[in-house]
């Protein structure tokens, strides 16, 4: 069993990109998570975990990560990525992500939207949701990303 992160960060970014892998790849650089490996995860927020500003990862680290990315290589597409996490009145947290071909306010009320349904879903009361998002009109290959890190 791995041990509890403590600490979250909502992150978002576009790139473009030579190829679409190269566009993910620039993206997470910009988020400030491109020198780990992320580790894709559901979306519960452990219990007492604190919201971080600045990331200070060290390269190569494992990082659980929920994430929405969606990447298109059509030009004058518009993509976008949003996360939300939900906090109830105690105990642990909801987190929702959200990625497609949209503008980042239709993917935020998305996540927002799915957040609310899993707190009706779990019979708690949703306090506060906090949202992060990126968009992107496409050029020639681009992606857009929003996660929500977890950090030990």
């Amino acid at each position: 069993m791995l041990p509890t992160p403590k600490k979250f960060a909502l992150v978002a970014a576009t790139a473009e990109g030579a190829t679409l892998l190269n566009a993910f790849d620039n993206c997470l650089l910009r988020a400030g998570i491109g020198n780990t490996n992320l580790l894709r995860v559901s979306s519960i927020l452990p219990p007492g975990a604190e919201e971080i500003g600045e990331l200070d990862i060290p390269p190569g680290s494992l990082l659980p990560t929920a994430y929405g990315a969606c990447g298109s290589d059509l030009p004058g597409d518009l993509i976008a990525a949003a996360v939300a996490v939900g906090r109830g009145e105690e105990g642990y947290g909801v987190i929702m992500e959200y990625s497609g071909h949209c503008s980042a306010a239709e993917a935020e009320t998305k996540v927002k939207y799915m957040v609310e349904l899993a707190f009706v879903e779990r019979g708690r009361r949703l306090v506060l949701c906090h949202t992060r998002s990126a968009e992107h009109r496409v050029k020639e290959m681009a992606y857009a990303f929003a996660a929500v890190p977890l950090i030990y």
